[in-house]
């Protein structure tokens, strides 16, 4: 490519160069011609005849010889001046009308074209609508698999993987941009720009799995199996929701209460959704009845995202509870690995330093844990365990199997919780949130179980944070209450249904957005 613009450059100097050298040979060849002339044309040896007396005179004669030699000199120079200015000019002119060109002629001389700039906003906006598409989708591919089986749905799960690579490879371009890497202005725009990238491709998977999604479920030609599976699903966590209840107040009775603040008020949000549900399958199930199957199929979908946001929130809850017992059995060897960790650091720390520090801080919490595990007051499990993982961390901790698996548990109960809360919240939580805590799955997976844990409580932080500030995105209008679906606030916040119309639109999912004969009325 390099050669071929340097031979149109030569190309097009061509003319420009013949040109110059034209006018300046005409210029020379007329001063030369000027110069020589009067030499040629006045000749000493030849006697001129004198037809006035007068004109024989020396006063007469000695202002036409001057005349004629300051005319003889300066008429050249004049004409090799003009021929020079006019070569000058019509080189500017060229140079001029080259670069001003739009015709492939002028592009090599036209500045390279800018590249538009991706605004932070943008990409944390992208994040934000892949991340709950892959979130709706992941909720939607669980439905159909009791009807058709795992082999009919594997083209739709794999497209399901390669969108979740795709986001995850995004959520980890942003963590790095978050931690200043690159720092070169110019590649923190390059670096937006694959964020969005990435986001678009992951989206794109998903469209191209979309049709085929919907010929096999086939919803827009009846309801009717797979409405009993997701009333069938819903009876079944009807069922679970009542026995969390119960669990849950097992827990807050027998732990401190920070063991079970994670999931505090999960179960009335999970019957908040079964509610919504329980409006959204009796419409599908009359839309079915009267002959609408497309509306039929709307609120079917609307339902089983409903239903899938209950089952998150209750399965929260049984599993901090197998959470919390794991955690208090693990608890007594524990504390003899921390033991066996620090008897070698207690010999080296007599030379004072940062051994002895890191010793008397291990010496400190070791004997507050254990003041609390012997005071008859709740605890929390799970609390514990990472009080004694974080004060023993240190290069010989890894040695200590039983100190790693409690840093995983910790890890993986805080990641777990992380994940809960944004996947029930996402109608408010935004990209930072989702970032951390895609960056905690990433080091969890890794085998790095500190900052694992550490980057989750911060993700389930900012979560907390922007439904705070952000509160429910769905605020009811001014209208009847039949006219909205009971637990609509719920399904907004939770990223069911948007909230400019949540009575007329479905999760994104495979489908994504509504398809135009789905569409509301001005959408």
């Amino acid at each position: 490519m390099t050669s071929s613009k340097l031979r149109g450059r030569s190309r097009r100097a061509g003319p420009q160069v013949s040109a110059r050298v034209v006018l300046a040979v005409l210029g020379g060849t007329t001063g030369f011609v000027w110069l020589v002339l009067p030499g040629m044309t006045t000749r000493t040896d030849a006697p001129v005849a004198i037809t006035s007396p007068a004109a024989s005179s020396p006063a007469a004669a000695a202002p036409t010889e001057d005349g004629a030699s300051t005319a003889d000199l300066v008429l050249p120079l004049v004409a090799v001046g003009a021929a020079g200015a006019l070569a000058g000019y019509g080189y500017v002119r060229r140079v001029r009308r080259a670069r001003t060109r739009t015709t492939p002629g002028g592009a090599a001389l036209s500045p390279p074209p800018v590249e538009p700039r991706v605004p932070d906003d943008r990409a944390r906006a992208a994040l934000v609508a892949a991340d709950d598409r892959v979130r709706a989708a992941r909720d939607e591919l669980g439905f159909p698999r009791e009807l058709f089986g795992a082999e009919a749905l594997a083209p739709f799960a794999g497209a399901l993987r390669e969108a979740e690579r795709e986001l995850a490879a995004a959520f980890r371009m942003r963590q790095r941009y978050d931690d200043g890497v690159p720092q070169e202005p110019a590649a923190r725009r390059q670096a937006l720009a694959g964020i969005v990238g990435r986001c678009a491709e992951a989206e794109r998977r998903l469209d191209a799995a979309a049709d085929g999604f919907r010929r096999l479920r086939g919803l827009e030609q009846g309801v009717g199996a797979a409405l009993g599976v997701a009333e069938a699903r819903f009876r079944e966590l009807t069922g679970r929701t009542a026995a969390a209840e119960t669990v849950l107040g097992e827990l807050r009775e027998r732990y401190a209460a920070t063991a079970s603040a994670s999931v505090t008020g999960y179960v009335e949000q999970a019957k908040d959704r079964l509610v919504f549900a329980t409006v959204r399958l009796n419409q599908a199930r009359q839309a079915d009845d009267t002959g609408h199957p497309e509306e039929a199929a709307r609120q079917l979908r609307t339902a089983e995202g409903a239903v899938a946001q209950a089952a998150v929130l209750v399965e929260a809850v049984e599993r901090t509870a197998g959470e919390l017992r794991e955690a208090a059995g693990l608890i007594p060897a524990v504390l003899t690995g921390a033991e066996a960790v620090l008897a070698p650091l207690r010999d080296t720390a007599g030379t004072g330093g940062e051994a002895l520090a890191h010793v008397l801080h291990a010496d400190a919490v070791l004997s507050s844990v254990r003041h609390e595990l012997t005071s008859g007051r709740p605890y929390d499990p799970v609390g514990v365990l990472r009080r004694v993982v974080r004060a023993i961390a240190a290069p010989d901790a890894a040695r200590a199997a039983v100190l790693t698996a409690a840093a995983r548990l910790t890890a993986r109960s805080s990641t777990a919780a992380a994940a809960g809360f944004v996947a029930t919240h996402r109608g408010a939580v935004g990209a930072e949130a989702r970032t951390r805590l895609a960056e905690a799955h990433r080091l969890l997976t890794a085998g790095d179980s500190a900052e694992a844990d550490a980057l989750a409580l911060e993700a389930r932080a900012l979560a907390e944070q922007d439904v705070r500030v952000r509160g429910n995105p769905y605020t009811e209008a001014p209208v009847p209450a039949t006219a909205h679906t009971a637990g609509t606030a719920g399904a907004v916040l939770g990223g069911i249904v948007p909230a400019q119309d949540p009575e007329n639109a479905h999760p994104a999912g495979f489908t994504g957005r509504p398809a135009a004969s789905e569409a509301p009325p001005g959408a």
